[in-house]
Formats: C-alpha cells, sequence, structure tokens
C-alpha cells in the first residue's frame, strides 16, 4: 500500500525518537541489517565488527564483538536468506564470513588488494570484493575459492548485483554507471565480463549504489552533490535528489521501497519519497553522515556520523 506524502511527514515530524548506541570501538565506517531486521552490524576504524541484537521495538542490546581483521573494516554485508552470516570487507586484504551465533569467523579468503566494497550476489552463492586497485575479486562461498578476478582500468566505488541475479553493476569515476553480464562471471573466466549497459548517471564521482528490494528501482549517490533514481526495467532515471550541497556518501532504500535516505557531508540526513523526489524529513545531523542504513521492516533509519563516538544511531518509530 503507497502512503502519501503528508502521511510520512506527520510520522517522520511527530512520532519519531533518536536513540544511541556505543559500539566501544573507533570510528563506525559500515552499517547493515540483516535480512529479518533482528541483526545490525557495524564495522570500523579500529578493526573491529560488532553485532547488535534488535527487539523489534526500538531498541538494541550489543551481542558479539569480533576483533580478527588486522586492518579497518570498510564494509560488511550480510548474506541475502541466512540471517547469522555476515561478510566483512578489510584493508588487510582478507574476507572473513562470521556465523553470528558463535565467536569466530567461519570462512576466510586472502585477496589481492586493500579491500573497500563488497557485495553478495541475490542467491548467495558468490561474494564480490573490491580492491583500492580497481580489481573485483568473485569468491565461491561454497568452497571459499576465488572463482574470477576482474581488473578494470577505470575508478570502481559501489559494486552490487540487481535483484535478479542477471545484471552485475559497478559505480565509476566517470559519472557512470556499467552493467554486465552477471550469468557469465561462472563462465568463460578467461575471457572479460560482457558489458551491457553503460549510462552516464551523474557529472561526478558515482560513489554509491544500491537496488530496493522490490526489484523496481536503484539509486545512485554522486561527487556532484546529487543522488538519482532509475527504473532497473528501462534504466531509465526517474528522479534526480538535488537539495543537498554535498557529495552524497551512502543511500538506503526503506519503508516497503517508498523512501530513500541520503548520507553526505551536509548537516542533515536527507529522507525523500522515492516516486516523486519529494522531501519528507531533514534530520539534523552535528557532522558529517558516513552510512545509512533502513531496517527490512520497520520505520527505523540506523546511521553513523563522521565522530569517534564509535556510535551507531537509530531514527524513526522508537517505542
Amino acid at each position: 500500500m503507497t502512503t502519501t506524502l503528508e502521511s510520512f511527514q506527520s510520522l517522520f515530524n511527530g512520532s519519531t525518537k533518536n536513540k544511541s548506541y556505543r559500539t566501544d570501538s573507533g570510528k563506525v565506517h559500515t552499517i547493515d541489517w540483516n535480512v529479518d531486521g533482528s541483526r545490525l552490524a557495524s564495522g570500523s576504524l579500529d578493526k573491529s565488527v560488532v553485532i547488535f541484537a534488535y527487539d523489534g521495538k526500538g531498541s538494541m542490546v550489543k551481542d558479539r564483538t569480533y576483533r580478527e581483521h588486522g586492518e579497518e573494516i570498510n564494509q560488511l554485508a550480510w548474506h541475502p536468506s541466512i540471517s547469522h552470516n555476515v561478510a566483512t570487507a578489510s584493508g588487510d586484504r582478507l574476507v572473513k564470513i562470521f556465523d553470528t551465533r558463535t565467536d569466530r569467523s567461519s570462512t576466510t579468503i586472502e585477496t589481492k588488494g586493500e579491500n573497500i566494497n563488497l557485495a553478495w550476489s541475490p542467491d548467495g552463492t558468490t561474494l564480490a570484493v573490491g580492491n583500492k586497485d580497481d580489481l573485483i575479486t568473485f569468491i565461491d562461498v561454497k568452497t571459499s575459492k576465488i572463482i574470477r578476478e576482474e581488473q578494470f582500468r577505470y575508478e570502481v566505488n559501489e559494486i552490487s548485483w540487481d535483484r535478479t541475479g542477471n545484471l552485475f553493476a559497478v559505480t565509476t569515476g566517470h559519472g557512470s554507471v556499467v552493467f554486465f553480464d552477471a550469468p557469465g562471471i561462472q563462465k568463460e573466466k578467461d575471457k572479460p565480463l560482457e558489458e551491457l549497459h553503460c549510462l552516464t548517471a551523474h557529472t561526478g564521482n558515482c560513489i554509491c549504489l544500491e537496488f530496493d528490494t522490490t526489484g523496481k528501482y536503484f539509486a545512485v549517490g554522486a561527487a556532484d552533490a546529487s543522488a538519482s533514481i532509475w527504473d532497473v526495467s528501462q534504466l531509465v532515471c526517474l528522479t534526480v535528489l538535488t537539495r543537498i550541497e554535498w557529495a552524497v556518501r551512502g543511500l538506503s532504500f526503506g519503508c516497503q521501497s517508498q523512501l530513500i535516505a541520503l548520507a553526505s557531508e551536509d548537516p542533515y540526513i536527507e529522507i525523500a519519497k522515492v516516486d516523486t523526489g519529494e522531501r519528507v524529513h531533514a534530520l539534523k545531523c552535528d557532522v558529517q553522515t558516513l552510512a545509512v542504513a533502513w531496517h527490512p521492516k520497520a520505520s527505523v533509519l540506523a546511521y553513523v556520523q563522521d565522530d569517534d563516538s564509535g556510535s551507531v544511531r537509530l531514527f524513526g518509530v522508537l517505542d
């Protein structure tokens, strides 16, 4: 059911709270909810991964802390269907998978460079990890073996599969989003991935990318102080959000893909309607925001800021 702009504005301007939870670690770089929203994971500058348990009513408690990486955690992502498995990418050249029911990682894969981004395939069988040298490594999760390495001649930032698993997308330093034939990752491994589409999305570096859970949309955040929302099936831009003044560092779809939140250097988080681009709420922040993540089921936004408090914050309908 579609919610009106006025209803969302009333909700977020009147019935919301803001809570802060300490990780007892350094500056947090990355956050992500698991598939059912029962856990939130954070990765930090001090090499730690913290798992919070969410009670479904607006409160969290710290459940586990992992300190197995030798460098900062640059990105983490939960398995798309297994609620207790989370993968991490670190500057120590390692990719790890943690079963968060246990006290240690279950899998460690060594890669060739300092890892900065990470993505699961929709079926959970493959991990893609990108490093600072624009090399993307594809890992078979079942065997923990590297099955393919793809070297790019241009700057690669965010990476992601679409929800069907047919497209593999990368955002570039040239302001474009490039789509590749995803099934080809498992085939003809001695040949480069087949490029299917290249979209000129922004005038500046395309930094972040996310596909919504319905499979209808994807969004791109860029250094030109804007974010664009696209139709996946037609690869057509639907709207561009331009109210912010600084580069968009992170974004997230939420509330049944009706809302999008933008993280930037602006002193607020922009929350807007996906279909129209209209503002729902501007969440004031003391410093720039590094990452945002909507809860998969609730009207709750997790976010982290560029400070040394080591805190994860929740905003939304909290008891």
